[in-house]
């Protein structure tokens, strides 16, 4: 037999039949009767009695059970939807905060692209300098304005914006350096021989070299008088390679007699080399020198050592470099503004004085056997 139920209803009954478990007797009212029969016939029966109160209260539990049923799945989509954006918030602020990362990385190469730009603009100026271009009239100078585009409005837009300004001064950087380098490759290319002649290789190689007197005036470390350095000095260990800086003619190798000059006598053991129509370089104080008067050398070649020969403190090369002017005399020019394969810390002052027409009325002419 199977297990069954059975729920009945209706009046007291009388109190010899009340089964085990029911209300007492003298209770009167409508009541149901809940019956649970076991499948075993052996096992007895289960009976459980209910009132209308008992009903009523069962009711109104499913009720609110249902009632809360009801509200939560009312208020479960908004909950679960504000969970949702919370997280896609923190992983749209996390995906900004990578790409702001990004934007400063990007604005940093920028600014190491304009620092190169800036060098390379600076080797410009001074190859015009050195080929006595007028930069004034080229058509390179001013530029093209470039207006940068419009800023994007967010948290990183001060970023941003700095990466654009440079972006657009780096556009019309490169176009103006475009046009300049076209000029001076114009102007190679038609006057080959100066090209070749112009002194823009340092004399030492290396990094052991330091400048210890600039171009222009000085305190004489003998005399402690005022006057004007024609070159510049560069300190090195004795016996240090000196390379010519062009191609040239080697016009004087040796002392300068002092019995000639006692100016010249005192560059010690002295190198120069004719460089073409324009220019003259002077080496100073060399130790030994591995070039006779007469040779024809390339930039490159090995002229003589570092050494400590003559009027000198210790182990430097001098080094002159004289530009022919319109009459015909070699006029000391910095060094420095021909060089194109060492860069200056005060570039940008060495080329406005080299601008400027410096006060050259007390230099050392060239004795005819030097610049003929």
């Amino acid at each position: 037999m199977k297990r069954g139920i059975l729920l009945t209803t209706g009046k007291a009954r009388p109190p010899q039949a009340a089964p085990p478990g029911s209300p007492a007797p003298g209770r009167r009212g409508r009541r149901f009767e809940l019956q649970l029969h076991p499948a075993d016939i052996r096992k007895r029966v289960r009976y459980h009695f209910f009132t209308r109160r008992h009903l009523v209260l069962a009711g109104g539990v499913a009720a609110l059970f249902l009632a809360f049923v009801g509200f939560a799945a009312a208020v479960a989509p908004p909950v679960v939807t504000s969970l949702l954006s919370r997280s896609e918030r923190r992983s749209l602020l996390s995906e900004r905060q990578r790409q702001g990362e990004r934007a400063q990385e990007m604005v940093d190469r920028l600014a190491l692209l304009d620092a190169r730009s800036e060098a390379l603009r600076l080797k410009v100026d001074k190859i015009f300098l050195a080929y006595g271009l007028n930069g004034h009239e080229t058509v390179g100078q001013g530029g093209y304005p470039v207006e940068p585009p419009p800023v994007p409005k967010s948290i990183f837009a001060n970023v941003v914006e700095r990466g654009l300004a440079m972006q657009a001064e780096l556009a019309e950087e490169a176009q103006v350096l475009e046009t300049f380098i076209g000029e001076i490759q114009q102007f190679e290319a038609a006057n080959r021989e100066q090209a070749r002649t112009t002194p823009s290789m340092i004399p030492l190689r290396g990094d052991e070299f330091v400048l210890t007197s600039p171009f222009g005036s000085r305190r004489s470390p003998f005399t402690k008088a005022m006057g004007f350095h024609a070159g510049i000095d560069l300190a090195a260990p004795a016996g240090s390679p000196i390379y010519a800086p062009a191609e040239g003619v080697v016009v004087f190798a040796g002392r300068y007699p002092l019995r000639q000059s006692v100016a010249w006598w005192r560059y010690g053991d002295l190198v120069v080399l004719r460089h073409g129509e324009h220019f003259v370089t002077l080496y100073g104080h060399c130790d030994e020198v591995k070039v006779k008067r007469g040779a024809k050398v390339r930039q490159g070649d090995l002229l003589a050592l570092v050494g400590n020969t003559g009027l000198s403190t210790n182990p430097h090369l001098h080094y002159e470099v004289r530009r022919r002017d319109a009459d015909g005399t070699w006029v000391p020019v910095d060094p420095r503004i021909y060089i194109l394969d060492h860069r200056w810390r005060d570039e940008e002052k060495i080329l406005v004085q080299a601008r400027s027409a410096p006060n050259l009325d007390d230099y050392q002419p060239l004795p005819p056997v030097l610049g003929r």
